[in-house]
């Protein structure tokens, strides 16, 4: 079974190395041998995490004379943007009526424990005072 579009990104940016390199192609695009440089891996290796992040319609090639680059399909993070969005305004939508009922509470509430007993103040030593 294939998964969703969403999921298929994440995946691919789940390693390191993939992230990396969709870092350095938002530079500029690059050859498959000049994505492989910096890593201590074979160039067949770059070649099944281009083809990862490929899938996942995060990168795609081209043809330029006898250069093959690899450029940055930047559409795809729209995507994950409307995603992470539409959870990022769910949460300060919570934390706003979180801000709006700590407002609402008197400021001489005495604090409690979860028991809803009062806090009972102790001595540097552990005991109550007397």
């Amino acid at each position: 079974m294939a998964a969703d579009p969403l999921s298929r990104v994440f995946a691919a940016l789940a390693d390191p190395t993939r992230r990396d390199m969709v870092a350095r192609l938002a530079v500029a695009d690059a050859t498959v041998g000049e994505l492989a440089e910096p890593y201590d891996v074979s160039v067949q290796a770059v070649s099944k995490h281009l083809r990862v992040l490929e899938d996942a319609g995060l990168v795609s090639r081209s043809r330029d004379a006898q250069r093959r680059p690899v450029h940055l399909e930047a559409e795809v993070f729209d995507l994950m943007t409307k995603w992470i969005e539409r959870y990022r305004r769910q949460a300060e939508e919570r934390y706003r009526r979180l801000d709006d009922v700590l407002r609402s509470m008197p400021d001489d509430v005495s604090p409690t424990h979860p028991t809803g007993v009062p806090d009972t103040p102790t001595t540097p030593h552990g005991g109550n005072p007397s």
